[in-house]
């Protein structure tokens, strides 16, 4: 339960007593200021407080904005303030300089409060409330007017509409988003968690992946049909975390890690089914997995590298990009070629339903290297006109998603360079290239691709030594991405092991899954994983050295590279799976939304 103080007797007629009661809070009058920081010393330390003006006019759901969000410790709309216990003390000094000058008329205390939180250092969310009404009046006539304007605007309209997220894909916002936010809405009326449909959403995915793996056309058509109704589920616990405020750590990691635990099973599927009907596309399949996770790790250092980046360095967008964003058409346009999640998800669907598992992965490799193509060229262009200097946080995130296990580390120290020059671009391409020349030049097991793994592991120590500040290192994550999962999935496709290939999909899988989550550890403020587990489990260039070793000692030894890279998989699943749940579950990180991609 958390407390709202009403710092005076509420206006003859109002509903605030009762519309605050409706949001979960205890209603407690105070008579004066004096008597509002005795209230308030009596609410316990960790519980949500809230300060409401009594005159206050508006509507439920601009209170509930403010008085409600879980992921801000301070928010206000005139006349309404709420903390959180990471902003309790700061809200007790305000109001005890507050109570010193009682003297001096406040025409809005809670407003007053709030300024003095920002001045104080804590950041006050403010809610944009667009139509929505929340304002003080100081006259009967000012109420009136107030009252005529609440009346003129329903408030459940705009909640239903700001439930939808502002910047959708094509499809989902013309083909998803006009239906499934009335389902979110029923959802919330029946007690419904974000975190619950989430999970129905999975279910819905893993059923359809194994209507796939029949190999039969009416599993390929059930598949299809029950892949766009996990993806309405998909957009509909987004959709209902931002209609009741339901947000939370945990929401934000199910949501991200879900939506690529239902890609990827989804692929498995087909590939099982396809391999029931005599056709092998367990390298196509794999071929997807990496693009698509190569592709999400260049959108997450990108954003990162530029995360805070201010004034004339945040103006990164070029001229042309400007003025086609002023034409309808085009913004369209920009955002299906891209090949978002919801058109990603519509084509995989159909193509599913009318064509055979190497069509869909065929189409779905071509539209993805293009959409990288596209959009990682824009970001090239920009970042090299970008003026700002990178951050040393954005450098350490950047750093981070590398992935560099203890030999890179070592490496880096065994051959730092002088100066402070960023060249880990460079050597990562170097690196990157280097590898995969080998891997594809040389026979399955030819121990000259192991003396090319030794050079690899160098130059990637080389690439992180100094701090990845340049303009484009952002690159070097998603370069060790291609390197080490291209890597696996050449060997794989070249050794005469049968069965490699699954193999080396769900080895990949388990990396892919641990390079996601330490992204949304980072996105979520709370750092990378620990030291402990980037150390078992190798790093990139450990895992990548492991994998070409293992082909160098067991070619030619039958199914001996297929068990090696099954127990790999499965030792690196199990790690970082128990140390991802572990996290998750305890994490004290504050409430989040992630968006994601864009749907």
């Amino acid at each position: 339960m958390s407390t709202a103080i009403l710092t005076g007797p509420p206006a003859p007629g109002s509903s605030l007593d009762g519309d605050l009661r409706s949001l979960g809070f205890d209603v407690r009058i105070a008579s004066g200021t004096e008597e509002t920081g005795a209230l308030l010393a009596d609410v316990p330390a960790g519980e949500r407080v809230a300060l409401v003006d009594p005159r206050f006019v508006g509507h439920l759901h601009a209170l509930r904005l403010a008085l409600t969000d879980p992921r801000f410790p301070a928010a206000a709309v005139p006349g309404a303030l709420t903390a959180q216990a990471e902003a309790r003390p700061a809200l007790t000094r305000a109001l005890d300089g507050a109570s010193a000058t009682a003297g001096t008329p406040v025409a809005d205390l809670p407003g007053a409060l709030a300024d003095t939180l920002d001045a104080d250092g804590v950041a006050v969310h403010r809610p944009q409330l667009g139509t929505l009404v929340a304002t003080v009046p100081t006259d009967a006539e000012a109420r009136h007017a107030a009252r005529a304007a609440v009346e003129a605007v329903d408030d459940e309209a705009v909640r239903l509409r700001s439930a939808v997220k502002a910047h959708d894909g094509f499809f989902t916002t013309f083909f998803i988003s006009p239906y499934s936010r009335h389902i979110a809405r029923w959802c919330a009326r029946r007690g419904l968690t974000p975190n619950q449909v989430t999970t129905a959403s999975l279910l819905t995915a893993l059923v359809a992946a194994g209507c796939a793996a029949t190999g039969e056309r009416a599993g390929y058509v059930a598949a299809g049909v029950l892949l766009l109704v996990s993806f309405v589920l998909d957009c509909t616990d987004g959709q209902l975390a931002r209609y009741a405020l339901k947000y939370s750590t945990m929401g934000a990691w199910l949501d991200a890690t879900f939506d690529r635990a239902k890609e990827y099973a989804f692929y498995a599927g087909l590939a099982l089914g396809a391999a029931r009907n005599g056709d092998d596309v367990w390298a196509l399949a794999l071929g997807a997995m990496v693009l698509m996770t190569c592709r999400h790790v260049v959108d997450f250092s990108f954003n990162e590298a530029n995360a805070e980046s201010t004034g004339a360095a945040a103006k990164t967008s070029l001229a042309l990009s400007s003025k086609l964003d002023g034409v309808g058409w085009t913004v369209w346009a920009r955002r299906m070629i891209i090949l978002p999640i919801g058109e990603r998800w519509a084509m995989i669907a159909v193509l599913t339903a009318v064509t055979s598992p190497r069509i869909v992965f065929w189409a779905l490799i071509a539209g993805c290297a293009f959409g990288a193509c596209y959009t990682t060229a824009g970001r090239v262009l920009r970042s090299l006109t970008r003026k700002g200097k990178r951050s040393d946080r954005a450098a350490r995130a950047l750093f981070d998603l590398t992935d560099s296990g203890p030999l890179a580390r070592l490496a880096a120290r065994l051959f730092r360079r002088p100066g402070d020059r960023s060249l880990g671009v460079a050597f990562a391409a170097i690196a990157t290239a280097g590898l995969l020349s080998a891997v594809l030049a040389w026979p399955f097991g030819d121990r000259q691709i192991v003396i090319a793994a030794v050079g690899y592991t160098v130059f990637a120590g080389l690439a992180v030594a100094q701090p990845l500040k340049g303009a484009l290192d952002w690159l070097v994550p998603p370069l060790f991405r291609a390197a080490e999962y291209t890597t696996v999935l050449v060997l794989a496709a070249r050794s005469d092991s049968p069965g490699a290939l699954p193999a080396a999909f769900g080895l990949v899988a388990a990396v892919a899954y641990h390079h996601y989550d330490t992204v949304y550890r980072i996105r979520g403020g709370t750092g990378a994983p620990p030291a402990w587990l980037v150390r078992v489990t190798g790093g990139h260039e450990g895992r990548t050295l492991l994998v070409i070793v293992l082909a160098a000692l067991l070619a030619g030894r039958g199914d001996d590279f297929t068990l090696a890279l099954t127990v790999l998989a499965v030792a690196v699943a199990l790690v970082v799976l128990v140390e991802s749940v572990r996290f998750w579950v305890s994490a004290g990180a504050p409430a989040v939304h992630d968006e994601g991609e864009t749907a």
